[in-house]
């Protein structure tokens, strides 16, 4: 989980997976792109709707927009060099 500054790891053999790190570092971006607090509160109404949308958490979280984008992507390691500003409204 990307809690800006920091990434919590259920297990610590998640903090080597250059897969999962990614994922949670594309979600920093995302904090930092809407100055962290906004980003909180985007990602909760984005769930909430889902949930109403789909009726079930796996489906609402695995289509939140930023969740879209971290897992379209969490395997490219060279993404967040490429990635620019705001590139997680493409998965709206």
């Amino acid at each position: 989980m990307a809690l800006f500054p920091f990434i919590i790891y259920r297990e610590k053999k998640f903090a080597h997976d250059a897969v999962i790190m990614n994922h949670e570092l594309i979600h920093h971006r995302q904090q930092i792109e809407l100055l962290i607090i906004p980003f909180y509160i985007l990602y909760l109404l984005n769930y909430l709707i889902n949930r109403f949308r789909y009726r079930n958490h796996h489906d609402a979280y695995t289509n939140i927009i930023f969740e879209r984008e971290a897992y379209s992507n969490d395997g490219d390691g060279g993404y967040l060099k490429r990635r620019k500003w705001f590139s997680f409204l493409k998965y709206l």
